[in-house]
């Protein structure tokens, strides 16, 4: 570049550097998936659910499953929320093929 030719920013030549503003990206906020106690959902359909939706280990849906009975309810999981939202609908959708009327809710988390 000739000296006499000047870049856009440049006084006498000189470049000027532009500070940066830093930008973090904030944690998605996050919400609990709760599975409903009814009594006509059978046992066998809730770990199932948990299993392929929720993808617990056997040992972990049986006892999530239990806790859904003997409580009325129980957070299945933690995910963002398009996330819960989707796993919510999944598990309603399958519910209502099998002819359960399981209730999946989600709501944030605190906090």
């Amino acid at each position: 570049m000739a000296p006499d030719e000047q870049k856009p920013g440049d006084e006498q030549g000189q470049t000027r550097i532009l500070d940066r503003q830093e930008t973090r990206a904030e944690k998605p906020r996050m919400f609990r998936v709760i599975l409903h106690n009814d009594d006509y959902t059978t046992m066998e359909f809730v770990v199932e659910v948990l299993v392929e939706i929720f993808r617990k280990s056997a040992q972990q849906a049986v006892e999530l499953m239990l806790l859904v009975h003997t409580v009325g309810k129980a957070v299945v999981g933690v995910y963002t929320h398009e996330i819960a939202e989707t796993r919510c609908a999944e598990t309603e959708r399958l519910a209502r093929d099998r002819g359960f009327p399981l209730k999946a809710t989600f709501e944030p988390e605190s906090l």
